[in-house]
């Protein structure tokens, strides 16, 4: 079974529930997913680092042998932890899929040349799907 990192923003409910939609439309594919606010835990509080570091530790242990990286790409720019999870996935050779939710502003273009020059990156939930079923 394919394991798939969900990488995206986790600031409000909406974006955290988009990204559990994310991950029940892969799940329906098969595939283990890691969510990382459902799985991990988000940071409430202070931010102490015992909390930020066992986050960032569970993170990294599903972070490392995903084969999939799918990431959420809305925001006025790409989220910074998104970023940094799509930057260590692309340096570790992973498949990268992006979501752009139908965003407004166009996508940082060296964001989207990770994306395989934007050929991996759709425009939302069903564009996912349709990426999907290419794939089987």
């Amino acid at each position: 079974m394919k394991k798939v990192y969900i990488a995206g923003p986790l600031f409000d409910d909406h974006e955290r529930s988009y990204l559990e939609e994310i991950a029940v439309i892969l799940e329906s594919y098969s595939y283990e997913t890691f969510l990382p606010h459902r799985d991990a835990g988000l940071v409430t509080g202070e931010f102490t680092f015992e909390k930020k570091s066992k986050v960032f530790d569970i993170d990294m242990e599903y972070l490392a042998p995903a084969d999939l990286v799918v990431a959420l790409l809305t925001g006025r720019d790409v989220d910074s932890g998104t970023a940094a999870e799509i930057g260590y996935a692309y340096g570790a050779g992973k498949e990268l899929v992006g979501i752009a939710a139908n965003t407004i502003k166009p996508i940082n273009n060296f964001v989207w040349g990770l994306f395989e020059y934007g050929k991996n990156i759709v425009d939302d939930l069903d564009g996912l799907k349709d990426y999907l079923d290419s794939k089987n």
